[in-house]
């Protein structure tokens, strides 16, 4: 090979200085959110969407295309929000769902870049407020993956609005195509974009997050998310006090921090003996529209605070002569900007003319300490009133404060309720489907199709066959394992899908088969409302699960899920948990118990004798075999008599975590000895 000469050596080295300098030159942000990154490239392919179309494609990009949509509905909810001047959507629910009607140009892609502007509050971040992976669910129905697109760091949550570079792998499925680009030939469900539920691209469990712009790309179409993903710090402001809590009763005389305003458009009136005969108050009322409150010398924090999730609580006259009235949480500030945001207006409470005082709660997250039309005071949620005004005898607000506040995870309005309704035992407690007995009491087989295909037929040992539900399994359908089974709640038995989460005790009858030993189910995925009122899945680990003896009998497993929202997954028009198995686990009877928290039947569980038996069995001299039903923390006691005070912890028995335990007894012990499971 012949030597290069000296001018071609002096060129290559001189591109060499050049690639360095560009490297050494590149920018790294943070970058302002009014216009894209200048590190993108314009001549790549880039499919984008931006709320109010306040960002156009960047000057000379030939290749970028406005062709995304931010879906809205259902589980992918958004709502308009205004945060530091700029307008942009927040998810309300788990999902965000970004649509490309021309998904097909990613068909080859191998990587996928997806660009975010996101504001920098709590929801970038996990619930333990530490950084917490992003997933993105790729594919349709149903061939899907949900890759870790990158995490954001503490940093991020700054208040401000902030570019942020995800970067997906988009993988080959078995039949060939990629998971983005392409449709498997078995595709179901709204796939018309190539993804579920009418997406693309759908970021998991993000509720709360607020988005401004979504942009898709090949990998580097944006930069690295090294240059990205950097962070502005926060404004400085005095750290949140060690305060949650204010409130004024008008009916008592006292306050602690909280003032009725009465200027503007929010006029207002105190006045003597309001009320039912023998329980008459003071109370406030509107003279117009709106109620609002000041909370004075910053008790709870500054506009420069970050914002808070606030519960609002109030005691209201149900008059009868105000009969269809409604009122609750309006408007309040988002930032210390001016944003302003809305509480949804069908949250709202409506008399229904009882003549009882009524005390009730709502939750509203994202609230900035700034206030609505509060002048130098600070504020919470406004109050807006329809058909007319209604009396107020006591306002109480709490902020629920998180992270490591030293006030985190308290709730000075824990007894307020959201529903008032649950404390005054109208809605039903108990719910039973029982196949062998042909009973369909508020609980009835759910929805078969999609992955969770379900099977009726008779089960059992040969003296005690029974009409029973299983999961299809393995049934052939191409993509579909089928190991869920799924009841619907009927005549919205248990109440209303409004309630707050509530304490359900489930009890499940089946056939303990000998040829599925060692097999196990549980109710595994569920909705919950969070505190800050929105609401995620939840799942309940395999450890509590219920594992098969192979005893040959119908024996019942018992659980409780502390905090379900009766939405359900994958079920309408109620559900609870959906249960997961690995075996074709034949089920006959289901019952569903609400244990509620207060009312006339607070703490009644109607399924208490359902619950968990101690089993002994001799496995040999000093060994005693126990077994109970998983995940409900039970711990061991014995005791040489059924006396009530003679009870002891068994040394050395764990907690209760899996289905069956061995204990080492000590040299002589005998089976004779009592033993008992207790909470």
């Amino acid at each position: 090979m012949p030597t290069p000469s000296l001018p071609a050596r002096a060129a290559g080295l001189l591109a060499v200085v050049v690639t360095l300098a560009s490297r050494l030159s590149a920018q790294n942000g943070p970058f302002p959110p009014d216009a894209w990154p200048p590190t993108v490239n314009g001549a790549a392919t880039v499919h984008f969407a931006v709320v109010g179309n306040a960002l156009e494609a960047p000057a000379g990009a030939t290749n970028w295309t406005s062709t995304l949509q931010i879906l809205t509905g259902g589980d992918q909810q958004t709502a308009p929000v205004a945060l530091d001047g700029l307008e942009g959507v927040r998810a309300t629910q788990a999902y965000l769902n970004i649509a490309d009607p021309e998904y097909t140009a990613w068909a080859e892609e191998a990587e996928i870049d997806i660009l975010l502007q996101v504001y920098g509050d709590a929801a970038v971040l996990g619930g333990n407020g530490a950084p917490r992976n992003f997933n993105f669910l790729l594919g349709a129905l149903p061939a899907l993956t949900a890759p870790v697109g990158g995490q954001i760091p503490l940093e991020g949550r700054n208040f401000k609005w902030n570019w942020v570079l995800f970067r997906v792998p988009n993988n080959v499925r078995g039949d060939g195509g990629r998971f983005v680009g392409t449709l498997p030939p078995d595709a179901i469900g709204a796939s018309q974009n190539g993804g579920v539920n009418g997406g693309t691209i759908r970021l998991e469990n993000v509720a709360n997050l607020a988005v401004r712009a979504v942009a898709f790309g090949p990998a580097g179409a944006f930069g690295e998310p090294a240059e990205i993903n950097q962070f502005a710090p926060p404004d400085a402001c005095d750290p949140e006090p060690s305060t949650n809590y204010v409130f004024l009763d008008f009916a008592a005389g006292t306050n602690q921090e909280l003032t009725l305003l009465s200027d503007g458009d929010q006029t207002a009136t105190v006045e003597m003996d309001i009320g039912p005969a023998g329980r008459k108050r003071t109370a406030a009322r509107p003279l117009g529209t709106f109620l609002n409150f000041g909370i004075t010398n910053n008790y709870l924090g500054q506009p420069c605070n970050a914002p808070v999730t606030m519960k609002l609580c109030v005691e209201y006259f149900d008059d009868p002569a105000a009969i269809g009235r409604s009122f609750g949480p309006e408007a309040f500030a988002t930032d210390a900007a001016g944003g302003v945001g809305f509480a949804p207006a069908e949250s709202r409470a409506t008399l229904a003319g009882t003549g009882r005082w009524i005390r009730q709660s709502w939750v509203v997250p994202g609230v900035n300490l700034k206030g609505i039309n509060t002048g130098s005071l600070t504020g919470g949620v406004r109050l807006a009133f329809t058909g007319g005004p209604v009396s107020l005898s006591r306002f109480d607000l709490a902020v629920l404060r998180d992270g490591a506040h030293p006030l985190a995870g308290q709730d000075p309005l824990a007894n307020c309720y959201r529903d008032p309704a649950v404390c005054d035992g109208v809605y039903g407690d108990y719910a039973e489907m029982d196949l062998a007995q042909g009973v369909s009491d508020g609980l009835a087989p759910g929805t078969s199709g999609g992955d969770q295909q379900m099977i009726q037929e008779e089960a059992g040992p040969p003296e005690d066959r029974r009409s029973a539900i299983r999961a299809a399994l393995d049934d052939g359908t191409p993509g579909f394992n089928h190991n869920y089974l799924n009841f619907a709640i009927t005549d919205t038995r248990l109440g209303p899908s409004t309630q707050p989460n509530a304490r359900l005790a489930v009890c499940v009858t089946y056939y303990d088969d000998p040829a599925l030993s060692g097999r196990s189910f549980r109710p595994e995925v569920y909705i919950r409302e969070n505190p800050n009122g929105s609401t995620s899945f939840a799942f309940r680990p395999a450890s509590q699960g219920t594992t098969l003896q192979g005893s040959g009998r119908w024996l019942d497993s018992y659980f409780e899920i502390p905090d379900v929202k009766f939405i359900g997954v994958n079920q309408a028009p109620q559900a609870a948990a959906r249960f997961v198995v690995d075996g074709k686990i034949a089920i006959s009877r289901v019952r569903y118990a609400v244990i509620r928290e207060c009312g006339p039947r607070a703490g009644v569980n109607a399924l208490e004798s359902a619950k968990p038996t101690l089993h002994l069995d001799r496995t040999g001299p000093g060994t005693l075999r126990f077994r109970w039903i998983a995940g409900q923390n039970w711990r061991l006691e014995s005791s040489d008599s059924l006396a009530p005070d003679t009870w002891q912890p068994v040394d050395g028995a764990p907690v209760v975590e899996t289905f069956e335990n061995v204990l080492e007894l000590p040299a002589g012990e005998t089976v004779a000895r009592f033993y008992r499971l207790v909470k």
